[in-house]
């Protein structure tokens, strides 16, 4: 690396996505669920699985946590998240088992 080159940090997530969807939670007082992503993502002209690559990214990287409709906080590993990927989109449909809700750690 030459001398005046600057480090930059790249962030893991698309940090737009990532402030839209903590501002949503903030307005609901409570966990994102996938009717609400859903809501977002047409709301704002927004691929879904954008947005559920942003959540799971956060989640991944200990920023957000899912936690399922039991109230369960359950950790998301990428080869988790890979297997969701079947036609190289993630959809709603792929993923009925995620009835639970997504949230900040830091809200």
């Amino acid at each position: 690396m030459a001398e005046n080159e600057e480090v930059v940090d790249v962030p893991k997530w698309d940090v737009a996505l990532a402030s839209l969807m903590r501002d949503e939670c903030r307005q609901k007082g409570s966990a994102l669920d996938i009717a609400d992503i859903t809501r977002l993502s047409r709301e704002n002209s927004i691929r879904f699985d954008d947005i559920m690559e942003t959540v799971f990214a956060l989640c991944i990287h200990g920023q957000w946590r899912y936690v399922d409709a039991s109230g369960n906080a359950r950790s998301i590993t990428q080869e988790e998240v890979d297997k969701l990927y079947v036609e190289r989109r993630i959809y709603e449909k792929d993923l009925r088992e995620y009835n639970g809700g997504w949230s900040p750690l830091n809200a």
